[in-house]
């Protein structure tokens, strides 16, 4: 008989080689790249905890057009966030290449980030960086501008907490 796979062990294997990796210093790749709409953005890969397509969401009645709904996943329950609709751009697409940025277990928050395309690991230890209305901005070396996405502020802000209409 052969071995029975768990993709979620799978997953939290890769993702903890890869913050032993950032760990381990050097110049590592510690950022997710991600695009929200017409914009990119960078994610801390510290900061999540599971990348997966677009699960089937239970639409939550009076919330705000932002919220698309509460997914299942492995049997616990993720309030899921169109991360477009709520930075004030277009919705993301709900199917091909969409994926939902899963909120790390640090945060003890059930939430998933509805983003438009993944792009892959990036290294943005050398760009250059700005600040815009409290909001970090990078530039790649090709001129393409990068807007930081600070977990940890979003789950603290009044309006992401607050779903109803």
């Amino acid at each position: 008989m052969s071995k029975r796979f768990n993709l979620r062990e799978f997953q939290q294997s890769v993702l903890d080689r890869l913050q032993a990796q950032v760990a381990g210093g050097g110049n590592r790749a510690t950022t997710l790249g991600v695009t929200v709409g017409d914009e990119y953005w960078l994610v801390e890969m510290a900061d999540i905890s599971e990348v997966l397509p677009l699960p089937t969401l239970t639409p939550v009645p009076l919330t705000k057009p932002w919220f698309c709904g509460v997914a299942n996943v492995r049997g616990n329950l993720y309030s899921i966030v169109d991360l477009g609709v709520f930075t004030g751009g277009k919705p993301a697409p709900r199917e091909g290449q969409s994926r939902v940025l899963l909120v790390g277990g640090k945060y003890a928050f059930n939430a998933g980030l509805l983003v438009s395309r993944v792009l892959g690991l990036r290294n943005a230890s050398d760009w250059q960086s700005t600040e815009q209305d409290g909001e970090i901005r990078l530039q790649d070396g090709s001129g393409q501008v990068w807007r930081k996405l600070d977990i940890s502020g979003l789950l603290e802000q009044a309006e992401f907490l607050q779903i109803g209409v």
